[in-house]
């Protein structure tokens, strides 16, 4: 159940993080409405988490797939450009992830 609740906390981020790009500046209303309950539902949502992971795991996994997933999102839906150092970068903060969770940081 902890990894349901943290995958619902780094959807919840990703969306108000995308809808932040929609928001112009928190001058549209849905948009900034999105964003700021995007970020109350991630943040509670891993508090949640940690209740019973530890802090080192859950936000290394949180931070990485919500980076590696707005960049992603950035390239497919946003239209930025694709580039070796983009691709790279976001392989190796997917790397880190599984390197530390490997290495227990429990």
């Amino acid at each position: 159940m902890v990894y349901v609740t943290l995958a619902g906390a780094i959807l919840a981020e990703v969306l108000g993080t995308t809808a932040m790009k929609y928001s112009d500046g928190f001058s549209k209303l849905w948009p900034s409405l999105i964003t700021g309950i995007g970020y109350l539902v991630a943040f509670a949502l891993l508090a949640q988490t940690l209740k019973s992971m530890a802090v080192g795991t859950a936000y290394a996994i949180w931070a990485g797939a919500g980076t590696a997933a707005i960049a992603a999102i950035g390239i497919v839906f946003v239209g930025e450009s694709v580039t070796a150092a983009k691709i790279i970068g976001i392989v190796l903060v997917i790397a880190g992830v599984v390197v530390l969770n490997l290495g227990g940081i429990h």
